[in-house]
């Protein structure tokens, strides 16, 4: 077997700058977790204790007709640099994900799966006036129908027990381990961002995440021998990406 070895890079830009520099299909996986537009002001619960729901500017929408032009623009510059057969997974709440599923049809791309990221410990509803959010939605699609993607399904049914695996994860919430370099306000689990790298890329492909924030994307391509190439326009949490990609590298390679 080959001895294969991941290579990544990071730009501390506005994504729509840097997806414009990069080679037209050149990428055979996007992950991508933008902003959900869900700092509205509200409470949730944070360690036990009442919280804003607030994470920052960038989260704050601007009116649903600005927020799906940014959906539709920076999905545009990705469908750019996707290879024909790569496929693009992208994060979301209903706050967002309605948008991004209207614009990537728009596009004329086919959705593979919705995936439902059950989470088993997700925090209170502190209003008690709805039912407690308790899952956020992955949509994963290619270019066309006809596009042949990967999906190394025998990997999947071999992590789950043998079985198929299907389109509902139960993954808790980010486990603090995983913020030993810092704290970012929508960081994804390991496992979670693991598995759909592991379902839908080879060794020696290259992932990009257009929004990379603390680089957990970064952590497991590199993990699983994939190249990498992550954009962060927050300097805060580029240089929290930035330690935890150096680290995770150095890991695995004795340094």
């Amino acid at each position: 077997m080959a001895n294969i070895k991941s290579s990544y890079k990071l730009y501390n830009d506005d994504c729509l700058s840097v997806l414009n520099t990069i080679p037209e299909k050149s990428i055979n996986l996007i992950f991508a977790d933008p902003p959900y537009k869900l700092s509205n002001d509200g409470i949730t619960c944070k360690s036990g204790k009442v919280a804003s729901v607030n994470k920052g500017i960038w989260d704050r929408s601007s009116g649903f007709s600005n927020d799906h032009r940014f959906n539709v623009e920076w999905l545009t510059l990705c469908d750019k640099v996707l290879d024909d057969n790569g496929t693009i997974w992208v994060s979301g709440t209903y706050h967002i994900i309605h948008s991004i599923a209207c614009a990537l049809y728009e596009m004329g791309y086919y959705i593979l799966n919705e995936i439902v990221w059950y989470k088993p410990n997700a925090a209170p509803n502190m209003g008690c006036r709805c039912f407690t959010a308790s899952h956020e939605l992955l949509l994963w699609a290619k270019k066309d129908k006809r596009a042949k993607h990967t999906f190394n399904y025998n990997l999947m049914k071999e992590l789950n027990g043998g079985k198929q695996m299907r389109s509902i994860w139960e993954i808790p919430t980010t486990p603090k381990r995983e913020k030993a370099e810092g704290y970012h306000p929508t960081q994804k689990p390991l496992s979670l961002i693991s598995r759909c790298i592991l379902a839908s890329s080879n060794e020696g492909d290259t992932v990009l995440d257009p929004f990379c924030g603390s680089g957990t994307t970064g952590v497991a391509a590199i993990r699983y021998k994939r190249n990498f190439i992550g954009i962060e326009a927050d300097k805060e949490y580029f240089n929290l990406s930035s330690r935890r990609l150096q680290i995770e590298s150095n890991m695995l390679y004795n340094i």
